[in-house]
Protein backbone atom coordinates (compact mmCIF):
# COMPACT_ATOMS: atom_id res chain seq x y z
CA UNK A 1 0.00 0.00 0.00
CA UNK A 2 1.19 2.94 -0.83
CA UNK A 3 1.90 6.53 1.54
CA UNK A 4 -1.79 7.89 -0.01
CA UNK A 5 -3.57 4.72 -0.15
CA UNK A 6 -2.35 4.77 3.90
CA UNK A 7 -3.27 8.46 4.19
CA UNK A 8 -6.71 8.13 2.42
CA UNK A 9 -7.35 4.57 4.97
CA UNK A 10 -7.04 7.46 7.79
CA UNK A 11 -9.63 10.22 6.01
CA UNK A 12 -6.83 12.81 4.83
CA UNK A 13 -7.65 13.34 0.86
CA UNK A 14 -4.26 14.50 -1.38
CA UNK A 15 -5.18 16.60 -4.25
CA UNK A 16 -3.42 16.91 -7.63
CA UNK A 17 -1.62 19.52 -6.37
CA UNK A 18 -0.49 17.12 -3.25
CA UNK A 19 -2.35 19.27 -1.05
CA UNK A 20 -3.85 17.77 2.07
CA UNK A 21 -7.20 18.36 2.99
CA UNK A 22 -8.80 17.01 6.26
CA UNK A 23 -12.69 17.20 6.72
CA UNK A 24 -12.44 19.11 10.81
CA UNK A 25 -9.10 21.07 10.77
CA UNK A 26 -8.24 21.65 13.82
CA UNK A 27 -7.46 25.20 14.68
CA UNK A 28 -6.96 25.61 18.21
CA UNK A 29 -3.22 26.10 18.73
CA UNK A 30 -3.41 23.90 22.20
CA UNK A 31 -3.82 21.18 20.55
CA UNK A 32 -1.18 19.11 18.27
CA UNK A 33 -1.88 19.02 14.54
CA UNK A 34 0.29 16.54 11.92
CA UNK A 35 0.42 17.81 8.44
CA UNK A 36 1.54 14.99 5.66
CA UNK A 37 4.03 17.13 3.70
CA UNK A 38 3.21 15.31 0.28
CA UNK A 39 3.17 18.89 -1.16
CA UNK A 40 6.87 18.39 -0.84
CA UNK A 41 9.41 15.98 -2.24
CA UNK A 42 12.93 15.24 -1.26
CA UNK A 43 16.02 13.86 -2.99
CA UNK A 44 19.79 13.72 -2.13
CA UNK A 45 23.09 14.35 -2.92
CA UNK A 46 25.18 11.98 -1.94
CA UNK A 47 29.20 11.06 -2.57
CA UNK A 48 32.68 12.15 -1.43
CA UNK A 49 32.30 15.36 -3.54
CA UNK A 50 28.71 15.87 -1.75
CA UNK A 51 29.73 18.82 0.51
CA UNK A 52 32.19 20.54 -1.78
CA UNK A 53 29.66 20.04 -4.94
CA UNK A 54 26.69 22.01 -3.11
CA UNK A 55 29.11 24.44 -1.58
CA UNK A 56 29.89 25.54 -5.22
CA UNK A 57 26.54 25.59 -5.97
CA UNK A 58 23.85 26.39 -3.42
CA UNK A 59 23.21 30.26 -1.88
CA UNK A 60 23.39 28.98 1.67
CA UNK A 61 26.54 27.66 3.66
CA UNK A 62 26.60 23.80 3.45
CA UNK A 63 29.29 23.29 6.49
CA UNK A 64 26.65 24.82 8.77
CA UNK A 65 24.46 22.10 7.62
CA UNK A 66 27.39 19.18 8.02
CA UNK A 67 27.86 22.01 11.27
CA UNK A 68 24.08 21.25 12.82
CA UNK A 69 21.77 23.38 11.15
CA UNK A 70 18.65 23.01 8.30
CA UNK A 71 19.14 25.64 6.26
CA UNK A 72 17.41 27.15 3.51
CA UNK A 73 19.82 27.56 -0.21
CA UNK A 74 18.49 28.57 -3.59
CA UNK A 75 20.29 26.96 -6.70
CA UNK A 76 20.48 29.97 -9.31
CA UNK A 77 21.53 30.62 -12.55
CA UNK A 78 24.27 32.38 -13.94
CA UNK A 79 21.71 35.88 -13.64
CA UNK A 80 21.57 35.08 -10.07
CA UNK A 81 17.94 34.30 -10.65
CA UNK A 82 16.36 30.80 -8.28
CA UNK A 83 15.73 27.82 -10.15
CA UNK A 84 15.17 26.10 -6.86
CA UNK A 85 14.97 26.49 -3.24
CA UNK A 86 15.64 23.73 -0.92
CA UNK A 87 15.28 22.75 2.14
CA UNK A 88 19.36 21.37 3.25
CA UNK A 89 19.37 18.27 5.74
CA UNK A 90 22.53 15.91 6.46
CA UNK A 91 21.98 12.31 5.43
CA UNK A 92 24.52 8.88 5.42
CA UNK A 93 27.51 10.38 2.41
CA UNK A 94 25.88 13.43 1.75
CA UNK A 95 22.63 15.54 2.47
CA UNK A 96 18.69 15.46 1.60
CA UNK A 97 17.47 18.48 0.06
CA UNK A 98 13.58 18.88 0.35
CA UNK A 99 11.87 21.54 -2.18
CA UNK A 100 8.43 22.02 -3.43
CA UNK A 101 7.48 19.13 -5.45
CA UNK A 102 6.37 20.45 -8.60
CA UNK A 103 9.54 21.68 -9.18
CA UNK A 104 11.69 18.71 -7.85
CA UNK A 105 12.47 16.87 -11.12
CA UNK A 106 13.59 20.46 -12.21
CA UNK A 107 15.86 20.85 -9.43
CA UNK A 108 17.82 17.48 -9.72
CA UNK A 109 18.24 18.26 -13.29
CA UNK A 110 19.95 21.80 -12.96
CA UNK A 111 21.93 20.48 -10.11
CA UNK A 112 22.88 17.34 -12.31
CA UNK A 113 24.12 19.46 -14.95
CA UNK A 114 26.95 20.49 -12.84
CA UNK A 115 27.51 17.03 -11.15
CA UNK A 116 29.60 15.22 -14.19
CA UNK A 117 32.72 16.17 -13.26
CA UNK A 118 32.38 15.18 -8.81
CA UNK A 119 32.21 12.44 -7.09
CA UNK A 120 28.41 12.88 -6.46
CA UNK A 121 25.63 11.19 -7.41
CA UNK A 122 21.45 12.32 -6.96
CA UNK A 123 18.01 10.24 -6.31
CA UNK A 124 14.73 11.32 -5.98
CA UNK A 125 13.51 9.54 -2.59
CA UNK A 126 9.96 11.30 -2.55
CA UNK A 127 8.29 7.53 -2.66
CA UNK A 128 10.68 6.06 0.41
CA UNK A 129 10.94 8.78 2.69
CA UNK A 130 8.14 11.16 3.51
CA UNK A 131 7.56 14.40 5.58
CA UNK A 132 5.24 15.21 8.57
CA UNK A 133 4.45 18.88 10.04
CA UNK A 134 3.44 19.10 13.59
CA UNK A 135 2.56 22.17 14.44
CA UNK A 136 1.01 23.49 18.07
CA UNK A 137 1.98 24.40 22.06
CA UNK A 138 2.24 20.76 22.81
CA UNK A 139 4.14 19.45 19.54
CA UNK A 140 7.30 19.53 21.17
CA UNK A 141 6.03 17.41 24.23
CA UNK A 142 4.09 14.65 21.70
CA UNK A 143 7.72 14.13 19.82
CA UNK A 144 9.58 13.74 22.68
CA UNK A 145 7.14 11.26 24.59
CA UNK A 146 7.54 9.06 21.05
CA UNK A 147 11.11 9.32 21.35
CA UNK A 148 12.57 11.86 20.02
CA UNK A 149 15.40 14.28 20.63
CA UNK A 150 14.06 18.10 21.05
CA UNK A 151 16.43 20.52 18.81
CA UNK A 152 16.43 23.47 20.95
CA UNK A 153 16.68 26.43 18.36
CA UNK A 154 15.11 26.82 15.49
CA UNK A 155 16.92 25.81 12.10
CA UNK A 156 18.48 22.77 14.15
CA UNK A 157 18.11 19.20 13.89
CA UNK A 158 18.25 16.33 15.71
CA UNK A 159 18.76 12.72 14.41
CA UNK A 160 17.78 8.91 15.07
CA UNK A 161 16.95 5.56 14.13
CA UNK A 162 13.38 6.66 13.55
CA UNK A 163 13.81 9.72 11.76
CA UNK A 164 15.15 13.62 11.21
CA UNK A 165 13.87 16.16 13.12
CA UNK A 166 13.93 19.73 12.34
CA UNK A 167 12.78 22.41 14.60
CA UNK A 168 11.11 25.20 12.01
CA UNK A 169 9.38 28.83 12.55
CA UNK A 170 7.04 29.33 15.02
CA UNK A 171 6.03 26.50 17.31
CA UNK A 172 6.72 23.61 14.38
CA UNK A 173 8.64 21.04 13.62
CA UNK A 174 9.53 18.67 10.62
CA UNK A 175 10.08 14.92 10.64
CA UNK A 176 11.55 13.26 7.69
CA UNK A 177 11.61 9.30 7.82
CA UNK A 178 10.88 6.23 5.72
CA UNK A 179 7.28 5.32 4.84
CA UNK A 180 7.48 1.86 6.70
CA UNK A 181 8.35 3.48 10.19
CA UNK A 182 5.55 7.26 9.53
CA UNK A 183 3.02 4.41 8.88
CA UNK A 184 3.96 2.55 12.64
CA UNK A 185 4.40 5.79 14.08
CA UNK A 186 1.12 7.51 13.05
CA UNK A 187 -1.46 5.29 15.29
CA UNK A 188 0.05 6.11 18.67
CA UNK A 189 1.03 9.90 17.58
CA UNK A 190 -3.06 10.73 16.40
CA UNK A 191 -3.63 9.75 20.38
CA UNK A 192 -2.77 12.76 20.85
CA UNK A 193 -2.78 14.53 17.65
CA UNK A 194 -4.94 15.61 14.77
CA UNK A 195 -4.23 15.71 11.40
CA UNK A 196 -3.89 18.98 10.11
CA UNK A 197 -4.26 20.31 6.03
CA UNK A 198 -1.75 22.07 3.83
CA UNK A 199 -3.56 25.39 3.86
CA UNK A 200 -3.02 25.37 7.40
CA UNK A 201 0.66 24.65 7.38
CA UNK A 202 0.88 26.71 4.34
CA UNK A 203 -0.33 29.84 6.20
CA UNK A 204 2.14 29.13 9.14
CA UNK A 205 4.74 29.47 6.70
CA UNK A 206 3.39 32.75 5.38
CA UNK A 207 3.01 33.96 8.78
CA UNK A 208 6.42 33.46 9.26
CA UNK A 209 7.44 35.31 6.01
CA UNK A 210 9.48 31.94 4.82
CA UNK A 211 9.83 31.57 0.88
CA UNK A 212 9.02 29.14 -1.41
CA UNK A 213 8.80 28.55 -5.46
CA UNK A 214 6.91 27.59 -7.77
CA UNK A 215 6.88 26.14 -11.58
CA UNK A 216 5.45 29.93 -12.28
CA UNK A 217 7.89 31.71 -10.45
CA UNK A 218 11.16 29.78 -11.46
CA UNK A 219 14.43 31.85 -12.35
CA UNK A 220 11.74 35.11 -11.71
CA UNK A 221 13.74 36.22 -8.14
CA UNK A 222 17.26 36.70 -6.79
CA UNK A 223 17.15 35.35 -3.33
CA UNK A 224 17.64 38.80 -1.70
CA UNK A 225 14.07 39.65 -3.31
CA UNK A 226 12.51 37.09 -1.54
CA UNK A 227 14.36 37.77 2.45
CA UNK A 228 15.98 35.02 1.78
CA UNK A 229 19.12 36.09 3.43
CA UNK A 230 17.15 36.95 6.92
CA UNK A 231 16.95 33.29 7.18
CA UNK A 232 20.94 32.64 6.43
CA UNK A 233 19.99 31.44 2.91
CA UNK A 234 22.66 33.38 1.44
CA UNK A 235 26.43 33.59 2.53
CA UNK A 236 28.37 35.86 1.23
CA UNK A 237 31.57 35.04 3.34
CA UNK A 238 31.31 31.67 1.84
CA UNK A 239 33.09 32.04 -1.78
CA UNK A 240 32.07 30.98 -5.44
CA UNK A 241 29.01 29.29 -6.21
CA UNK A 242 26.74 30.02 -9.23
CA UNK A 243 25.14 33.29 -9.92
CA UNK A 244 27.08 34.38 -6.88
CA UNK A 245 28.65 37.36 -8.89
CA UNK A 246 25.18 38.97 -8.87
CA UNK A 247 23.45 37.89 -5.84
CA UNK A 248 26.69 39.42 -4.14
CA UNK A 249 27.07 43.00 -6.26
CA UNK A 250 23.23 43.59 -5.11
CA UNK A 251 24.04 42.95 -1.71
CA UNK A 252 27.21 45.12 -1.28
CA UNK A 253 26.91 47.06 -4.90
CA UNK A 254 24.01 47.18 -5.14
CA UNK A 255 19.85 48.05 -4.26
CA UNK A 256 17.10 46.23 -3.40
CA UNK A 257 14.11 47.48 -5.03
CA UNK A 258 11.24 44.89 -4.98
CA UNK A 259 11.53 42.90 -1.80
CA UNK A 260 9.30 40.37 -0.39
CA UNK A 261 6.22 41.41 1.48
CA UNK A 262 3.26 40.09 3.74
CA UNK A 263 -0.57 40.83 3.10
CA UNK A 264 -3.70 40.03 3.10
CA UNK A 265 -6.73 39.20 0.46
CA UNK A 266 -10.30 39.36 0.61
CA UNK A 267 -11.43 36.35 -1.91
CA UNK A 268 -12.99 33.32 -2.32
CA UNK A 269 -10.00 31.56 -3.90
CA UNK A 270 -6.17 32.05 -3.48
CA UNK A 271 -4.36 33.67 -5.84
CA UNK A 272 -1.60 31.28 -7.67
CA UNK A 273 2.12 32.58 -7.53
CA UNK A 274 2.83 34.56 -10.38
CA UNK A 275 -0.10 36.36 -9.98
CA UNK A 276 0.56 40.07 -10.60
CA UNK A 277 0.03 42.95 -8.39
CA UNK A 278 -1.23 46.32 -9.76
CA UNK A 279 -1.62 49.95 -8.53
CA UNK A 280 -3.86 52.14 -10.35
CA UNK A 281 -1.26 54.00 -12.23
CA UNK A 282 0.89 51.13 -12.84
CA UNK A 283 0.57 47.33 -13.51
CA UNK A 284 2.97 44.61 -12.26
CA UNK A 285 4.40 46.51 -9.14
CA UNK A 286 4.64 42.90 -7.66
CA UNK A 287 4.31 39.05 -7.97
CA UNK A 288 2.70 36.87 -5.51
CA UNK A 289 5.31 34.02 -4.46
CA UNK A 290 2.89 32.02 -2.24
CA UNK A 291 -0.58 32.47 -0.79
CA UNK A 292 -3.21 30.36 1.51
CA UNK A 293 -6.87 31.27 2.97
CA UNK A 294 -7.47 32.05 6.03
CA UNK A 295 -7.94 29.03 8.88
CA UNK A 296 -10.57 30.43 10.04
CA UNK A 297 -12.19 32.55 7.24
CA UNK A 298 -14.03 31.45 3.93
CA UNK A 299 -13.48 35.01 1.80
CA UNK A 300 -9.50 35.91 3.16
CA UNK A 301 -5.99 34.63 3.09
CA UNK A 302 -2.90 35.54 3.39
CA UNK A 303 0.40 35.85 0.73
CA UNK A 304 3.52 36.46 0.34
CA UNK A 305 4.56 38.99 -2.79
CA UNK A 306 7.78 40.67 -4.31
CA UNK A 307 6.97 44.49 -4.79
CA UNK A 308 8.41 47.37 -5.43
CA UNK A 309 9.23 48.76 -2.63
CA UNK A 310 7.81 52.56 -3.29
CA UNK A 311 4.75 50.82 -4.36
CA UNK A 312 4.37 49.13 -0.94
CA UNK A 313 5.44 51.78 0.91
CA UNK A 314 2.74 54.46 -0.23
CA UNK A 315 0.02 53.84 1.73
CA UNK A 316 -2.16 56.17 0.18
CA UNK A 317 -2.03 53.90 -2.78
CA UNK A 318 -3.68 50.49 -3.28
CA UNK A 319 -2.31 47.48 -4.12
CA UNK A 320 -4.54 45.14 -5.89
CA UNK A 321 -4.60 41.49 -7.54
CA UNK A 322 -4.36 41.61 -11.39
CA UNK A 323 -8.41 39.51 -11.08
CA UNK A 324 -9.56 41.49 -7.91
CA UNK A 325 -9.86 45.21 -7.90
CA UNK A 326 -10.50 44.82 -3.59
CA UNK A 327 -7.30 46.41 -1.93
CA UNK A 328 -4.91 43.95 -0.25
CA UNK A 329 -4.16 44.81 3.16
CA UNK A 330 -0.38 45.25 4.29
CA UNK A 331 0.90 43.30 6.99
CA UNK A 332 3.95 43.01 9.54
CA UNK A 333 6.36 40.46 8.58
CA UNK A 334 8.45 38.97 11.54
CA UNK A 335 11.50 40.16 11.17
CA UNK A 336 13.30 43.02 9.89
CA UNK A 337 15.02 43.67 6.86
CA UNK A 338 18.45 45.74 6.76
CA UNK A 339 17.66 48.94 5.96
CA UNK A 340 21.34 49.36 3.83
CA UNK A 341 19.38 46.49 1.25
CA UNK A 342 17.61 49.71 0.10
CA UNK A 343 20.37 52.10 -0.37
CA UNK A 344 22.85 52.94 -3.07
CA UNK A 345 26.29 51.91 -2.12
CA UNK A 346 29.09 53.90 -3.23
CA UNK A 347 32.46 52.73 -4.19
Amino acid sequence: MSWLDTLNALGVQVDELGHCQVSEPVEDSSSTTITPLTHLGLFDVVGPDAEKFLQGQLSCDVAEVSAGRSLLGAHCNIKGGMISLSRLMPAEDGFWLRTERQILDAAMTNLKKYMIFSKAESCDLSDTIIGLGFAGKPAADLLKAAGFTIPEETEQFSQGQDGLLIKVPGERFELWLNIEKAEALLPTLLKNAAFGDTNQWLSEEIRYGIPSLSSQTLESFIPQMTNLQTFDGVSFTKGCYTGQEVVTRLQHRGKLNRPMYRLKFNASNMPVPGTKINTPDRAGVGTVVSSAMSPVSENSGELLAVILKTSFDDTTVALTLEDNAQPLERLDLPYALDPELFERKTM
